[in-house]
């Protein structure tokens, strides 16, 4: 699994000279994407697809969100499909694969496909049509977790989550900002907008979506069983996209948050990093505290290799997608569902 680098820092500040430097680039970026958005799909599933994304890159909860989405389907008797690219996975890039937990490990697979494999099955596929064909044969909905962008396969609904607190960053493309494609072009693809957190940096996004008639939805990503945190001393390490919130999320759980240390999303830690993170934690006695998803990627316990003593000793804290309204949102999914693929696709 390759390691991937952290957002520049400057996506997240108002535009200032490396943005506009970058400026001309991301035009042509996001000019490009937005035009492939608009392609005819290439594939339409036998089963309804609700596609999860956001307009930029980086994390805003789409696994956790999508997961959620998936108790409320099962709670009405569907039986959803997770379909996923499986970024950093070997298996990415061949055909399509139904994830098997006990053969796939991070290596193979990625690390948020076994998150969602731990929920119901999962087909890894970068071809999504491909992938829509063999998961409309394991059940009765696809979910699929990002490809907002990705025109192969057409959805019946799709959901954009933006960061409250964070926005969609300086408002440019990439590499001069973080948005995959202008925000107006991308909305014009989507059926509704899901505001994740607390925070009014996503307010002129809520705004325009309202402008379009887009319906909105709020969620919060929290702490799960989080009452052991209260008053220790940590040391919280991620690779993650925004590892700022999970800092966040252990101080509002009652931890001292002594040390970080941050990596790039979907970063494979080495052996040096964890004998280093075990050796920190060891000098000031600190708790070692990570994700569900870093702890996927430590891979097992079993060895006295230092991945595997981190994996040991590391705690993870759980966080779950609360929906503000899921009654709401439930009504509005199935009145979608009910209407067959959705006119942006």
């Amino acid at each position: 699994m390759s390691g991937a680098l952290s957002a520049p820092s400057f996506w997240w500040r108002p535009p200032g000279p490396a943005a506009f430097a970058l400026a001309p680039i991301g035009w042509l970026y996001g000019a490009i994407t937005a035009s492939r958005m608009a392609r005819k799909p290439a594939y339409t599933a036998a089963v309804p697809v609700i596609c999860v994304g956001n307009f930029t890159v980086g994390g805003t909860g789409k696994t956790p969100f999508a997961l959620a989405l998936a108790e409320g389907l099962r709670a009405r008797g569907e039986k959803p499909v997770f379909l996923t690219r499986g970024y950093g996975g070997r298996l990415s890039g061949g055909p399509p694969v139904l994830l098997d937990p006990a053969r796939h490990g991070p290596v193979e697979a990625g690390d948020e496909p076994l998150l969602l494999a731990a929920d119901g099955p999962v087909v890894i596929a970068a071809d999504r049509a491909a992938g829509a064909r063999l998961a409309e044969r394991l059940g009765s909905v696809i979910l699929m977790d990002d490809g907002l962008q990705n025109p192969a396969l057409a959805k019946t609904v799709s959901l954009a989550l933006v960061d409250a607190a964070s926005g969609i960053g300086n408002g440019f493309c990439l590499p001069a900002g973080p948005l995959r494609a202008p925000v107006e072009r991308q909305l014009a693809h989507i059926d509704a907008l899901v505001t994740i957190g607390d925070g009014t940096a996503a307010s002129p996004v809520e705004a325009a979506a309202r402008a379009r008639g887009l319906p909105i939805f709020r969620a919060s990503l929290d702490a799960r069983e989080a009452h052991w945190l209260t008053g220790i001393r940590v040391l919280a390490f991620a690779g993650i996209g925004r590892p700022e919130r999970f800092a966040q999320s252990l101080r509002a759980a009652g931890a001292e948050v002594v040390q970080t240390r941050f990596f790039g999303d979907h970063r494979a830690f080495t052996e040096r990093e964890a004998q280093e993170l075990l050796d920190r934690a060891a000098q000031e006695d600190l708790v070692l505290v990570t994700t569900a998803k870093d702890r996927v990627r430590l891979g097992n316990d079993r060895g006295d290799n230092a991945l595997a003593r981190l994996a040991r000793q590391a705690k993870v804290l759980g966080v779950e997608m609360r929906p503000d309204d899921p009654q709401g949102l439930a009504a509005f999914l199935g009145a979608r569902l009910s209407q067959g693929v959705s006119p942006h696709s």
